[in-house]
């Protein structure tokens, strides 16, 4: 088995404490940077869809995200140095009045396992936080909004209009999720993208880059 088998392996069964060292053992070999991120991704993306299908659970999500983490802890300098471009920048956040985050951490996660940069808000993020932050990092071109609770998900909608009240609608993508959304209410409020999981999230935000 070759170290970057060994490494798909343990993010797949969520060995945070050997991923990194394998990561600096890949590093250490000569592998590129490139490669050895592409396996990462690659590892996360069956889990995605595992979890998707149903055949795996949050537990192991959790877990894989969590051993991807720590890879990517040891594998981001490396790329920096190389001057390798993520492949786009986003920012997620659990809307206001809500302090849920489990969720979010998780699609958080499984998004940077595809290769993007992300910023997390917290939770309990009023409209104009994410408006603030957008004004701040014209890269960001998607906009990941998460509620839990009934009661918030208008936030969801007032989030939306501060983007667009602010002229940066047409700039960017938003995404939302959470257990008490629907597609159809993703639409009504007029989101760009509405996903049922993580792993569907990190393959939906992929698209827009």
């Amino acid at each position: 088995m070759t170290v970057l088998d060994d490494l798909h392996e343990k993010i797949m069964k969520g060995k945070r404490k050997e991923t990194g060292p394998l990561v600096q053992q890949a590093l250490d070999e000569g592998i590129d940077p490139e490669e050895i991120l592409g396996v990462m991704v690659d590892a996360m993306g069956i889990i995605g869809d595992r979890f998707s299908k149903g055949e795996a659970f949050v537990p192991e999500m959790l877990v894989a995200a969590r051993a991807m983490s720590a890879a990517t802890d040891v594998l981001k300098p490396a790329m920096v140095a190389e001057g390798a471009e993520p492949l786009g920048h986003a920012v997620i956040g659990t809307v206001k009045a809500d302090m849920h985050d489990i969720g979010k951490n998780l699609v958080r996660m499984m998004i940077e396992g595809k290769g993007v940069e992300i910023v997390d808000l917290g939770v309990d993020v009023e409209p104009e936080r994410f408006v603030e932050h957008l004004k701040e990092h014209p890269e960001c071109k998607v906009v990941c909004l998460s509620s839990l609770l009934t009661t918030t998900m208008p936030n969801l909608e007032a989030t939306i209009k501060a983007i667009e009240d602010a002229g940066l609608r047409d700039r960017v993508k938003i995404m939302v999720g959470g257990a008490p959304v629907t597609q159809e209410f993703a639409d009504k409020i007029g989101a760009d993208a509405y996903t049922v999981d993580a792993g569907a999230a990190a393959e939906r935000i992929a698209e827009f880059f």
